[in-house]
């Protein structure tokens, strides 16, 4: 069997106070290579918790969470941003683009405090807005694009490093219908394509498009 892109055995998340809460609660997980699973549940459920966890901008209690086969909990910061930088892309709500700096411009700083040479930066930046149909809006600013485009361009700034994971957090939660559609459907294409995709969302619409479903209550998760 291959290695799965994500392996979470037995995670649980505590916060102090008192009396301590409880975010994440013996979790496990596995998520193939090409799997496209949605996360849902409420608010306070523990979603952004599980999110910071599998972004590895935040370290478990207890439990273990291996990426792509590397067992992360024990290690040391700079290694896991240096593993964080090369195995994920991050694709949030707020589309987080530079308003006086060029759309192709925007995707070109993800290489910025990564370890790849600086030759060629600009070609896999265009390559990877033609990947998500934004060959024709490279030198735009980011407010001539509609909320959908903006989107887009935040997904090829998060697919430059070419990375193992997609996790995406309400990805859709300022669009419109027609651009929702629009983002989902290139979330097809690239499950298509081999990307393994997680999306955090309290959308039906967003989940349903997902392959696989796991609701998360009260830091516990089930599958659907």
């Amino acid at each position: 069997m291959p290695e799965p892109v994500i392996e979470l055995d037995g995670i649980c998340r505590d916060f102090p106070s008192q009396p301590p809460v409880r975010a994440l609660d013996t979790v496990s997980l596995r998520v193939g290579r090409g799997d496209y699973l949605a996360i849902i549940g409420p608010s306070g459920s523990g979603k952004s918790t599980l999110l910071n966890v599998l972004g590895l901008l935040d370290r478990p209690t207890s439990g273990g969470y291996r990426l792509d086969g590397i067992d992360t909990t024990t290690m040391r910061d700079g290694a896991r941003t240096r593993l964080r930088g090369d195995r994920i892309g991050f694709v949030f709500q707020s589309f987080h683009l530079l308003s006086h700096r060029s759309v192709v411009e925007n995707v070109m700083l993800a290489e910025i405090y990564g370890r790849q040479s600086r030759k060629g930066r600009r070609e896999r930046a265009l390559a990877a807005l033609e990947r998500v149909g934004l060959a024709h809006r490279t030198e735009f600013p980011p407010d001539r694009l509609s909320g959908g485009e903006r989107q887009r361009a935040a997904i090829a700034r998060a697919l430059l490093g070419e990375p193992s994971l997609l996790l995406c957090d309400e990805p859709t939660g300022n669009l419109d219908s027609r651009n929702t559609e629009a983002v989902l459907d290139l979330f097809d294409e690239l499950r298509e394509q081999g990307l393994t995709i997680v999306v955090i969302t309290h959308e039906q619409e967003v989940s349903a498009r997902a392959g696989r479903r796991v609701r998360i209550t009260d830091g516990a998760l089930t599958e659907l």
